[in-house]
């Protein structure tokens, strides 16, 4: 800081200051550095088969590739068979749709429901779809074509159970093929045999039974909505509560390899954060249908962030206890899935797809374009991944993309700036990534910026042009990984700018409360903050009311100023009288927003305040920038008028009295007289408006009655008449005559 580089203490040294605004070249304090090195930070950009480590690094990660776009908002489920093909449980409008790896779709089944909400591949190839909020199974043919609910074969109809659960939501077959659907309100597991009806396995004290499991040892594993409870049910159906989650709803649970069990848990127990349930029918109507009481976070396909978050555990095989493993305040859980390198977590609703080890690090592996990522299922070509909002349907490859890419947020240097070298923390295998760079004079890369240019981190210039955007490229390749991305630059100075100036005659700013005995205190506001003399409620910082005292010898001068390279500023008082050329110093080296002065040190007149501002404390002698605004004119005006001609006479009864009275800066505006030091009476001039330098009183004053228990005076004939002339800035003068 240097607060004594800026002075002004003549004319001729402050007109420096206008060739200091003409160095366009300067540039604001310093270089500065735009890193990224955060997990946080890497979000803000775009990943194309890279991946984002929880330790803030890029590395590559699984080959993203669109299968197919639905005419479905929703894709609920997807289910895959050994050839490859995938097949898709949609809701507006309602189908199974069986998809080949070349993404051809057909349409299997169609339903009057609002959605497919779940749907497995059996062990005889046949596809077994669920529905909602009928909860109806049906069997299907993996080769058929455009089944409905009439021709399909219904497997489970809730109607005919005992129970007369409303919604399904899961299914699992066993080793021996019996398939198991999980119900909800009430909350019911029921087991149908090959060519079998359905039978009651398993019922709980829950709302839903929202996930199911089974683990090496035959044991079904159930995750409930309530109380988030995980259940082991052995194959008699004797169940038993592993785990009692922390959140309300197990959204999804796996089995993995070793017999660890993962689940994702939603919601904060004893309270639905859900709102109801959108649902847009084919007439373009828009309707809201609550279909599940309190509400399952699988049945809400909007697109609000569930308050919380979701939590994902891990209950190890054998003694260990169940712990959290990771949790993500902004992301939903809607499905997962086992993988060698760890756990994957299909998310809403940013469309994120995370991998989560048990050691509670993480990576972003995949930004999909959809709203939710809603389910996984295995293939021999990659993972397929099915979405809502939009309903599509997405692979991920089991390795590494051969080549990946990742694009950074633009970056505004908030001004015209050089751009420097770039520091790249690398791996091992810096050959086995490229990074490039282009810049741009707008926000949007796509309108008119320059092209991608390669350059090389840790050495020179990153070789992109003068701009005031910024935005990095990285292309990955299989063995590398960057962290911390950093590129210097320096902004081009711009100059302090000076907003507002307003000058309050008449008052004095204080800092502190008003104590009693003090002059009344007003505000000093600005203009702008005025909206049909209404002052803001909440006024932008920096234009707070500034509290001050009415003291008539005084004056303040209050400014706004800015500075849009983030510069300290100083500020010089400049002023200059009506018909004058040359501005004079008034003060200089101010760091307060407002002065106040005695306005004894200027002579009455006509004025105007010129605030200049400077950065010249965040620079280098010679390169500081001003900037200045130039107030409205005011007026000083401490010297009250003289009077003239003042004759006063005796006339039936009354005082006549006349008088001329002059101001050399400010209309007169009034008069007051008093008799015999009786109270004072308002008059007006002779032309009845009182805005001129010269003004005549002309008028007649009744005499008084004695007050009761005055003296008697001396002499009952003899009157004094006193006056009082103001001008407009309440300057007065007091004169008097005695009348016999």
């Amino acid at each position: 800081m240097m607060p004594g580089r800026f002075r002004a203490p003549s004319v001729a040294l402050f007109a420096l200051t206008t060739a200091f605004s003409l160095v366009s070249a300067a540039h604001a304090q310093g270089t500065r550095l735009w890193t990224e090195s955060r997990f946080e930070d890497f979000e803000r950009g775009t990943p194309n088969g890279v991946a984002i480590t929880s330790d803030g690094h890029l590395v590559p990660g699984p080959e993203t590739s669109a299968v197919l776009a639905t005419p479905s908002t929703y894709v609920w489920a997807v289910a895959a068979d050994r050839d490859g093909n995938a097949y898709l449980a949609t809701g507006t409008p309602a189908t199974v749709l069986r998809v080949t790896p070349d993404g051809k779709s057909t349409t299997l089944f169609t339903t009057h429901d609002m959605s497919v909400q779940t749907l497995r591949v059996g062990p005889d190839g046949s596809v077994y779809a669920a529905t909602l909020p009928s909860g109806k199974v049906y069997k299907l043919d993996p080769h058929g074509e455009n089944k409905t609910e009439e021709s399909a074969t219904l497997v489970f109809d809730p109607a005919t159970t005992t129970e007369k659960p409303k919604y399904v939501w899961d299914l699992a077959f066993d080793a021996k093929g019996q398939l198991y659907i999980a119900a909800g309100a009430p909350a019911a597991v029921y087991r149908v045999a090959p060519g079998g009806k359905p039978s009651l396995f398993f019922k709980s004290d829950e709302e839903h039974v929202r996930a199911l499991a089974f683990d090496p040892s035959g044991n079904l594993i159930a995750g409930t909505d309530g109380t988030g409870l995980i259940y082991r049910i052995d194959p008699s159906g004797k169940a038993y509560v592993l785990y009692d989650a922390p959140k309300k709803e197990i959204t999804s649970l796996i089995v993995a390899p070793d017999g660890s069990i993962y689940a994702a848990g939603v919601g904060e127990k004893g309270r639905n954060a859900l709102p109801p349930l959108p649902v847009t029918g084919q007439g373009q109507v828009t309707a809201t249908i609550t279909i599940v009481a309190p509400g399952s976070v699988q049945a809400f396909n909007g697109n609000t962030l569930i308050p919380d978050g979701s939590e994902l555990y891990e209950l190890p095989h054998g003694s260990g206890p169940p712990r959290k493993i990771w949790s993500g305040h902004d992301e939903i859980v809607y499905a997962l899935a086992s993988t060698p390198d760890g756990v994957l977590a299909a998310t809403g609703n940013r469309g994120r797809i995370f991998r989560i080890r048990d050691d509670g690090t993480f990576a972003d592996i995949a930004h999909l374009d959809a709203s939710q990522a809603t389910g996984f299922a295995d293939s021999p070509n990659g993972i397929y991944v099915s979405t809502a909002n939009s309903g599509k349907l997405f692979r991920l490859s089991h390795g590494e993309a051969p080549e990946g890419s990742y694009t950074s947020e633009v970056f505004d240097a908030g001004a015209f700036a050089q751009w420097g070298r770039a520091e790249v923390e690398t791996g091992p295998q810096s050959s086995a990534f490229q990074l490039f760079a282009r810049a741009g004079n707008i926000e949007n890369p796509e309108r008119a910026w320059s092209d991608w240019k390669q350059f090389t981190p840790n050495s020179g210039s990153i070789g992109v042009e003068s701009s005031r955007f910024l935005q990095w490229k990285l292309i990955e390749r299989p063995g590398s990984a960057v962290g911390e991305v950093s590129v210097n630059y320096l902004p081009v100075n711009l100059p302090p700018i000076v907003d507002e100036v307003v000058v309050a005659p008449g008052t004095r700013a204080v800092n502190n409360q008003q104590q009693p005995g003090q002059p009344q205190q007003v505000t000093v506001n600005f203009p702008s903050q005025q909206n049909n003399g209404i002052t803001f409620v909440q006024p932008e910082a920096g234009k707070e009311p500034l509290p001050a005292i009415k003291e008539r010898t005084a004056v303040t001068v209050r400014w706004s100023a800015r500075d849009d390279n983030g510069d300290d500023l100083v500020f010089a008082l400049f002023y200059r009288g009506e018909g004058e050329r040359n501005w004079q110093l008034l003060k200089d080296r101010i760091r307060d927003r407002f002065y106040s002065f005695d306005s004894s040190l200027i002579p009455d007149g006509h004025y105007r305040i010129k605030v200049v501002a400077s950065d010249a404390p965040s620079h280098s002698p010679g390169e500081a920038l001003t900037g200045d605004r130039v107030s409205d004119d005011f007026v000083i005006d401490t010297t009250p008028p003289t009077v003239t001609g003042l004759e006063a006479h005796l006339v039936n009864g009354k005082i006549h009295a006349s008088l001329t009275a002059t101001d050399a800066t400010s209309p007169v505006s009034h008069a007051e007289y008093s008799i015999d030091a009786g109270h004072w009476q308002y008059i007006e001039p002779v032309t009845k408006i009182g805005d001129s330098l010269t003004e005549r009183f002309d008028f007649d004053a009744p005499i008084p009655q004695p007050k009761s228990g005055a003296p008697v005076p001396t002499d009952p004939q003899e009157h004094v008449i006193a006056i009082r002339v103001f001008d407009r800035e309440d300057n007065a003068v007091t004169v008097k005559a005695v009348v016999h």
